[in-house]
């Protein structure tokens, strides 16, 4: 789900000296320091814990370290600070926001549960503490499918926040009783079939991971579906998935569909084969605000700690708490790639 990374040799003397800085301030004030997939590399580089934003807060929930320096967005930062109540969650930058969680608040949603009397809510993890405490359920993208198949099939949901993971869980579990929140990642929505077509051309054999939050997501399912495309090659998969996948394959070349950040893990997980992203212009601007110096400052000034109100708290630790009680292990088929995860 993660792993722990060194500093290269290569770095030069300013960055390594500032890293330095940075691993005794953490020793002192005991801290780990946790990265998403889409961070900088340096970030990554640094941290004691790299993976997706579940994978980081249960990392989070089982540490012994007293802080938490969360590297990656302010919803997972939240989630950290759920699951582990009684540590310093520090976010280097509060101007990491989430352009997916911010499509819906807590209002928009009591307003669509009022429409719909009785739904059950399934929330997407990329969402605020405040969305999740009005929640039944919270899911990742590589659970969401066994979290619908969960409910009673004669229950109406209400899915949120994105619409192309709820167009992809309503097409595999096949339910007509979901309604679709119309939020998008405007990372992943601009990653679209014609950059698809493209790096097909150009790498023909490779296999191509596909996060379900990509614009592209649902026409190459549907084209899978057609025939059009070789079901063998495709994967649609979370975060966590990407970095296993290749482990799992003969393949020796990959076409990512999702942040271009999880390409430098996955080079240094597998160096003997080549990775390429779907669109190279696919960067989260939110996870690339944190930097090393502000990694630094937070550590030093225990600063932008992250707290959740302990009524939200719990009722979204409920939420969260149904989501990894049923897991990740997917009744899907195989050949759709789906694994729990992020």
């Amino acid at each position: 789900m993660g792993y722990f990374s060194h500093m290269s040799n290569a770095q030069p003397a300013a960055q390594a000296a500032l890293v330095e800085e940075i691993r005794s301030l953490a020793s002192r004030r005991r801290a780990v320091i946790l990265a998403h997939n889409y961070e900088r590399p340096e970030v990554q580089d640094l941290a004691d814990y790299v993976g997706d934003s579940l994978g980081l807060s249960r990392e989070a929930a089982r540490t012994e370290a007293d802080v938490i320096v969360f590297c990656g967005v302010h919803f997972m930062a939240e989630t950290a600070a759920i699951l582990s109540p009684l540590k310093t969650v520090l976010l280097p930058d509060l101007a990491a926001g989430c352009s997916l969680a911010a499509t819906i608040n807590a209002d928009q949603l009591r307003d669509w549960k009022g429409e719909h009397p009785g739904a059950v809510v399934v929330s997407y993890v990329n969402t605020t503490a405040e969305v999740k405490a009005e929640s039944d359920y919270c899911c990742t993208s590589g659970n969401a499918v066994e979290v619908v198949n969960a409910i009673p099939a004669d229950r109406e949901i209400l899915f949120l926040p994105d619409m192309f993971l709820g167009a992809h869980v309503r097409r595999l579990t096949g339910r007509k009783n979901i309604h679709v929140w119309m939020g998008e990642c405007h990372v992943h929505a601009g990653i679209d079939p014609e950059n698809i077509r493209l790096q097909r051309s150009l790498h023909p054999g490779a296999e191509f991971l596909i996060h379900p939050e990509c614009g592209c997501a649902t026409s190459v399912v549907e084209a899978v579906s057609a025939g059009d495309v070789d079901p063998r090659g495709v994967h649609i998969l979370s975060t966590e998935g990407m970095i296993k996948r290749p482990a799992e394959s003969e393949a020796s070349t990959f076409i990512v569909a999702t942040e271009v950040g999880i390409l430098h893990r996955l080079r240094r997980a597998y160096p003997g084969k080549e990775f390429f992203a779907a669109n190279e212009r696919a960067s989260c601007a939110y996870m690339k605000v944190t930097t090393l110096p502000k990694v630094r400052d937070a550590l030093l000034h225990l600063q932008h700690r992250i707290t959740v109100p302990a009524d939200i708290a719990a009722r979204a630790s409920l939420a969260i708490e149904r989501m990894v009680a049923i897991g990740g292990s997917s009744s899907v088929p195989p050949s759709a790639g789906v694994d729990p995860g992020e």
